[in-house]
């Protein structure tokens, strides 16, 4: 199965097709409303206005499955994402990314695009430190390891990068600005 084949749940309990994103550049990303990235909503809905009109879409799945950062009903979290960052992309159902209950279309991204580390800075040290306490072996694991754990797919339906949530946002954009 390709990225195409799969499909997610939309907020209002409908089925989304990802073949509708066919042709498309896309950013998949869980999220949260109460974690220290939740500020990357700001930069994705810029990439999203600057570059939907040329083939970018933004595929937003919450999750609360990192320290309960996300705990509101989709309605509750639709209505802080749009108050609060004027995001104009669908979101859809709150979602597992990792473990028993887990998307689908996550255990396909993380099997094509494995964690590769947090990179170097003062969030990624604190990440590291983090996630030693919770698994001593998540290095060695794809796992999500966090919220704003970021995957950009091309018109093609590859997934051609990964980007944990330490990455910024700049180097995320360039990747989508070069697909476009």
């Amino acid at each position: 199965m390709g990225f195409y084949d799969y499909s997610v749940t939309d907020a209002q309990g409908g089925e989304f097709k990802l073949d509708e994103f066919r042709g498309k550049v896309v950013l998949v990303v869980n999220t949260a409303t109460g974690c220290g990235f939740t500020p990357h909503y700001k930069d994705i809905e810029a990439m999203y206005e600057k570059f939907h009109e040329s083939g970018f879409e933004v595929l937003d799945i919450p999750c609360n499955q990192f320290a309960g950062q996300t705990p509101g009903t989709d309605e509750e979290i639709h209505e802080f994402c749009t108050l609060h960052y004027n995001t104009k992309f669908p979101q859809m159902k709150k979602s597992d990314v990792n473990g028993e209950d887990q998307l689908p279309l996550f255990k396909y991204l993380k099997e094509q695009k494995g964690f590769e580390g947090f990179g170097k800075g003062p969030a990624a040290l604190a990440m590291n430190v983090m996630l030693k306490k919770i698994d001593k072996d998540y290095k060695n694991n794809p796992d999500i390891k966090w919220n704003f754990t970021k995957f950009v797919i091309d018109r093609e339906g590859n997934v051609v990068a990964r980007f944990e949530p330490t990455e910024k946002m700049e180097k995320v954009a360039a990747c989508v600005e070069n697909l476009i």
